[in-house]
């Protein structure tokens, strides 16, 4: 049987439907060794995330994601500009919900149809909730997306569009979540939570091994949003993987970006805290990252640190000139995406640097 095991105080519980969060108030990882990776079994399977399903703690021989999957992952890795060869954007906006959340929706939700739920429940600033109501609706497991009622009207389309019950929430991205995990704890349902889950995490780590196979090497550093640090931790930990398994001889640098008027993060890190003290959000346009109070702040901090990496503030401003820049190249992305490209623009790169910039949401999701 699966267990978890608290990331503060180190204690086990085996994995049941309704359990998410320790009872000292730590958040889970899945108590684990680090899989030994046989490259040769990718081509068993289909040329989606769903190639590393070995890597991932589910039974072996389990066949439940079969009828989930809608071919997320694999996304295309393109040089960005002729006049920056070892500049990459990796667009996985290009998911079936259109953003990078579709990685761990859709293990997460394998998971929950594995264990039997009858009912889930989610908070998002939108594309987390969109990405877990369709692959609810593939699972047939009735859903609850808890949004903020400022939300996206493009996101709220989305999620509504999959059958999923929206319960719109007045207040932070805190108070958001508090009234899901009151919701979960009163109805004793499964949270599908793409913070508090780690099972979403072995969906976003694909994001590492993806980059392996395209470039057959790690890249030199990794500019990544973070907000709760769902992508940012994943790719942490499919490198890890890939390190201990001798496939790469080194760690990406992570360069973190954040929303100056959101930034507990960044702060934390410049301070050299362990983990980060809840700020309050002063408004920004990037409300996928408008993240006040993160629940694995001690995690995402380590994971920069490790790495070598660095945070990087954007300003309101430089997120929506970013936004054009990136649409003059072709490529149209949601506003909380720019922030990549505008943390890239401030990035003081080495020569030669192998650079890549995730675009994680289709720019048709902004308001």
């Amino acid at each position: 049987m699966t267990q978890f095991v608290c990331n503060s105080c180190s204690k086990k519980y085996d994995m049941t439907p309704s359990l998410w969060r320790c009872e000292c108030g730590g958040v889970f990882n899945i108590a684990k060794d680090i899989p030994k990776i046989d490259v040769s079994s990718w081509n068993n399977y289909p040329n989606s995330l769903w190639r590393y399903f070995e890597t991932m703690p589910f039974e072996k021989g389990s066949n439940k994601w079969q009828s989930v999957t809608m071919g997320e992952g694999q996304s295309p890795l393109i040089v960005l500009d002729p006049a920056e060869p070892n500049v990459y954007v990796k667009i996985d906006y290009m998911m079936p919900t259109l953003s990078f959340k579709d990685r761990g929706a859709a293990v997460l939700m394998t998971k929950a149809k594995e264990l039997g739920v009858s009912k889930v429940i989610a908070d998002s600033s939108g594309n987390a909730g969109t990405a877990i109501a369709a692959y609810a609706a593939r699972c047939g497991i009735p859903c609850d997306i808890y949004l903020s009622d400022e939300t996206s009207p493009k996101k709220v389309a989305q999620v509504k569009a999959h059958g999923a019950t929206i319960k719109e929430i007045r207040g932070t991205r805190e108070d958001v979540a508090a009234a899901a995990q009151k919701a979960v704890n009163e109805e004793n349902v499964f949270y599908a939570s793409h913070v508090y889950n780690p099972y979403f995490y072995e969906g976003t780590k694909t994001y590492a091994y993806e980059i392996y196979e395209q470039l057959n090497a790690a890249s030199d550093a990794l500019i990544i949003p973070v907000g709760n640090g769902t992508l940012l931790l994943g790719a942490y930990y499919g490198f890890k993987e890939l390190l201990e398994n001798g496939l790469i001889d080194k760690m990406p640098k992570i360069v973190a970006i954040q929303a100056d008027n959101c930034a507990p993060l960044s702060k934390a890190f410049r301070t050299g805290e362990e983990s980060a003290v809840p700020v309050a959000n002063t408004g920004t346009l990037a409300e996928g990252i408008a993240i006040a109070a993160p629940a694995r702040s001690q995690q995402i901090l380590e994971a920069v640190r490790n790495t070598g990496g660095t945070f990087i503030n954007i300003e309101e401003n430089e997120i929506l000139s970013a936004r054009a820049a990136l649409s003059d190249k072709g490529f149209y992305v949601e506003i909380t995406s720019a922030v990549n490209y505008a943390g890239y623009l401030k990035y003081n790169k080495a020569p030669e640097e192998k650079i890549i910039i995730p675009l994680c949401g289709a720019g048709i999701k902004s308001k």
